[in-house]
């Protein structure tokens, strides 16, 4: 191809003459040209990679979208496990260790060394390394729970060997049959009053039953008080030992005195109405060295897990306290 060879018309002369173009009108022209070939190629390659797929690049979005996937689906697993491992330590907490009067473990000591984000940096230099570090970090916690746990009951078996006199003047079961329960109709911690209309705390636990309800002692024991107690009613309450009392309230018939010795499992009394009562129900408290405790944290022997956390469930939910 030759080169081009550009002419201008002259009104003077009536003749076209030839035009020679500067250096500098020659490079804009250049320049113009490579300019236009660059869009022409950006476009060709934004046209090619958003809407054009190679199959090497299928083969990537699938394997991606599938490791997406599987991503999802242990991490949710990973999740259940993690929500199952609190749930047992919120129980080892709440009764085995109270029972035996030692000292929970500590969150600290859960969850040692897992704060530590320099031995997670080797892990950034990965392929996706954002997923790969956050399913490390939950395993890492689910591993570190699972084996603080298994220590912990490791240590409640040894302390249980040694108290199994202890373990029976504990109160450990539900006080009137599980069948006898129509509700739970009060929790423990602050509810409204329901003559007053104030919030005050509820020491204990209501049970909303039919009067004449079997009424059974919760642990061994020697019966302290049998009689009216002003606003209780009719009231008995038990001495376990090892700084441990029980109260039974409202009651419609007591079947032991003072003095009696029991043991768990008796029949004590009947549910009744008495004393500052809006319904039949039984009021039931246990108390550590004279300080009220939440019954819930009592209840190992003759409940399954299932059942405690459904039980757990309605006493959070219960807020229409009876007396």
């Amino acid at each position: 191809m030759g080169k081009k060879i550009f002419y201008r018309y002259n009104e003077t002369t009536e003749l076209y003459e030839r035009v020679y173009p500067t250096a500098k009108e020659r490079a804009m022209v250049v320049l113009r040209h490579f300019a236009v070939g660059i869009a022409i190629g950006i476009f060709i390659f934004i046209v090619v990679y958003y809407w054009i797929d190679f199959p090497r690049e299928k083969e990537l979005k699938l394997e991606n979208k599938e490791l997406l996937t599987r991503y999802k689906l242990l991490s949710d697993r990973l999740d259940r496990s993690i929500a199952v491992m609190e749930d047992l330590s919120r129980r080892d907490d709440n009764f085995y260790r109270v029972m035996m009067q030692a000292e929970p473990i500590g969150t600290a000591a859960r969850y040692a060394g897992l704060e530590n984000e320099a031995r997670y940096n080797e892990l950034r230099s990965l392929t996706d390394a954002d997923l790969i570090i956050f399913l490390t970090k939950k395993m890492d916690l689910l591993e570190k729970q699972i084996y603080v746990q298994s220590m912990s009951f490791n240590e409640l078996v040894t302390l249980a060997r040694s108290q199994d006199e202890k373990i029976l003047h504990i109160p450990a079961i539900r006080p009137i049959p599980e069948k006898a329960m129509k509700q739970m109709a009060s929790g423990y911690g602050y509810r409204r009053d329901p003559v007053y209309g104030i919030s005050k705390f509820h020491e204990g636990l209501d049970f909303a039953c039919d009067i004449g309800t079997p009424v059974y002692a919760t642990g061994n024991g020697t019966v302290i008080e049998a009689g009216w107690n002003s606003g209780y009613g009719n009231m008995v309450v038990i001495s376990h030992g090892y700084n441990y009392t029980t109260r039974y309230a409202h009651l419609s018939k007591m079947l032991v005195t003072k003095g009696a010795t029991v043991k768990r499992g008796d029949k004590i009394a009947e549910t009744g109405n008495t004393g500052k009562s809006t319904g039949a129900h039984l009021h039931y408290e246990v108390r550590f060295k004279g300080a009220p405790q939440n019954p819930i944290n009592y209840y190992y022997l003759d409940i399954t897990p299932d059942e405690y956390d459904a039980l757990v469930r309605e006493a959070d939910n219960a807020g229409h306290v009876m007396d």
